[in-house]
Parts: structure tokens; sequence; C-alpha cells
């Protein structure tokens, strides 16, 4: 029998993102899906970052608007409103966005949890840019 997810969890995060997750651990715990899938619909302010991750999921991300840029250990992938980039797990990636911002729908699989994003602090992300001949 079909579903109704009345309206998503508003998810408080720092840098002024907005996360409203429509399916996932925080909305959905109940239908049995909190495991298997996230989809969220982001809103990121003009020259938002966040640090590097190797998350254990594979991430597809639907830009809605704006610009998502993805770095990556080989470069940036730069998605544009109407286009999708999808990562994989075990990847270490950096989500950004352009100057205008982004709106982007996050498809995780399996779903995001933050035991299994993997996220950098500030000093890994500095050693790492340091091994990597990135002299700050």
């Amino acid at each position: 029998m079909p579903e109704l997810i009345e309206s998503p969890t508003r998810i408080p995060v720092p840098g002024g993102k907005v996360i409203d997750e429509h399916v996932g651990a925080v909305n959905t715990p109940a239908a049995g899906l909190q495991t298997s899938v996230s989809v969220a619909r982001m809103v990121a302010p003009a020259g938002w970052s966040e640090p590097f991750q190797t998350p254990e999921f594979d991430e597809i991300t639907v830009v809605l608007s704006g610009t998502v840029l993805v770095d990556h250990d080989g470069g940036t992938v730069e998605a544009h409103a109407g286009q999708t980039v999808v990562t994989r797990g075990g990847e270490r990636i950096r989500y950004s966005c352009g100057p205008e911002g982004a709106e982007y729908v996050a498809i995780c699989l399996p779903a995001f949890s933050p035991g299994t994003v993997h996220r950098e602090d500030e000093a890994d992300e500095a050693a790492t840019a340091e091994a990597a001949g990135e002299v700050q």
C-alpha cells in the first residue's frame, strides 16, 4: 500500500545549509527504509562547502538550481541545474557550491548516517593537504 510522507524533517547543520530529509533514519524510522536509502532536499548558500569525506555509501545528487561542485582526488566535477553527479562509496570527496548557491536532492544508498560519512576534521584536512604537497 502506498505510504504518504506528509512532510520532511529539517536537520540543522552549521554553515547555513538547510537539509530537509524526506526518507531516512530521522524522518521515516518506522518505514523500514532508514538503513537502505535516504532522500533529502538541500539548499546551500553562496560559497558553502563542507569538509572532505570518504562515505561508505553511494550518493546521487540531482541539481535543481545553481551549481554543485564535487572535489575528488582527480579534480572537480561541476554539476549545474538539470544535471546529476554520482559518487561511489569509498571515494574521498568534498561538496561545495558556486557563488549563486545551490538547491539539490541527495539520494544515498545505503542511507546516510553520521557514522558512515567519515568527514575529515580540519586537522586531518591540513595533514592530507601537506602530505599532497599543497603547502598552506
